[in-house]
């Protein structure tokens, strides 16, 4: 496993760490995501010679499903990694698996047209044969970049351990601060703040507290909350704004 450590200075001059996801763990992914794959087109395979055998498949049907065939392949070689990594911000099945994650070189999440953007250029990285062309590229750059990366400007890096994600939330649920301001949180401010709450362990405790200060600051400036109306502690604070902005149903 991987053990190069990323620190990224986000725009908002915030200190994210992450640990980058070596060729391993990144090969694990892509190997149980290529498995999945086989497995769809080899149901697919299935069907076609069941249909063919039960006769449902006439001269006119059969167009059908080869155009349905086609489709599906289309879908199944373009839109497996782009569809998972835009909706499981930055994960497929099998980085889920190894435990690794897409995102963006800022330390944000990544979006629909970066997971669309990287895998456009997948089939370049899998030539000749497997991925060759993107472990080469990936031995030559320390940040383990393959082409589609470069491309999308993101980096893969592993999730935070269990310790670290589980402590997350050290303020009690219910408190006598009431951040109505909350509701004006933008999705891109909840998951810096989000972001830098689950990695804040894995941050020096100076630039763990200088971060946790800018970003208050930032939000509170900007939301007009005085320092009368929030804690004392900057990062119960972003504890307690960012729980009331998901309580009233906003979504990334």
């Amino acid at each position: 496993m991987a053990t190069d450590k990323l620190t990224i200075d986000t725009p908002e001059q915030v200190h994210l760490e992450f640990t980058l996801a070596g060729i391993g763990s990144r090969f694990m992914a892509a190997f149980l995501d290529v498995l999945i794959e086989i497995a769809l087109y080899f149901v697919l395979f299935l069907l076609s010679l069941f249909w063919l055998a039960s006769g449902i498949l006439d001269h006119g049907r059969s167009l059908w499903w080869k155009a349905f065939l086609s489709l599906v392949i289309f879908c199944i070689n373009w839109g497996y990694y782009a569809i998972f990594e835009s909706l499981w911000k930055g994960q497929t099945p099998g980085k889920r698996w190894a435990g690794i994650r897409v995102i963006k070189d800022s330390g944000r999440p990544i979006n629909a047209f970066e997971a669309i953007a990287r895998n456009l250029v997948r089939v370049v990285d899998f030539l000749p044969v497997f991925y060759g062309i993107g472990l080469v590229t990936m031995l030559l750059n320390a940040k383990h970049r393959r082409l589609g990366d470069y491309v999308a400007g993101t980096l893969v890096v592993h999730e935070s351990s269990d310790r670290d994600s589980g402590i997350f939330f050290n303020t009690p649920a219910s408190t006598e601060f009431t951040l109505h301001q909350a509701a004006a949180l933008t999705p891109q401010e909840a998951e810096l703040i989000e972001t830098f709450l689950a990695r804040r362990l894995a941050i020096p405790l100076e630039v763990r507290r200088i971060s946790a200060q800018r970003i208050t600051d930032m939000i509170a400036a900007r939301l007009n909350i005085p320092a009368e109306s929030r804690p004392s502690d900057n990062e119960n604070f972003l504890e307690l704004i960012v729980r009331e902005f998901r309580s009233r149903g906003q979504v990334r």
